[in-house]
């Protein structure tokens, strides 16, 4: 049953020459709102605005992230192509 709802939802798919910008898009928005809240808890504590300020910093963090990602990814594949056997 649930492979049949799985097939009937339409799902987007983008062209596989997009992959390092939907790369980007993921890692930033996950890894900025995990620092967010890491660093906010350690710079501010958990109290009652704990979360509407660590959405003020994902605000700024995530469009940093994205744009960090995407100049310094072709360094990284450099640097894991130079130290891992077989790339």
């Amino acid at each position: 049953m649930t492979n049949t709802i799985a097939k009937k939802i339409p799902r987007i798919r983008f062209p596989e020459h997009a992959s390092p910008y939907i790369f980007a898009l993921y890692m930033a928005t996950i890894m900025a709102f995990l620092m967010s809240l890491v660093i906010t808890l350690s710079e501010f504590g958990m109290g009652p605005d704990y979360m509407t300020n660590v959405m003020n910093a994902y605000q700024v963090a995530m469009p940093s992230a994205f744009v960090c990602i995407l100049v310094v990814r072709p360094m990284v594949i450099r640097l894991v192509g130079l130290t891992v056997h077989g790339h």
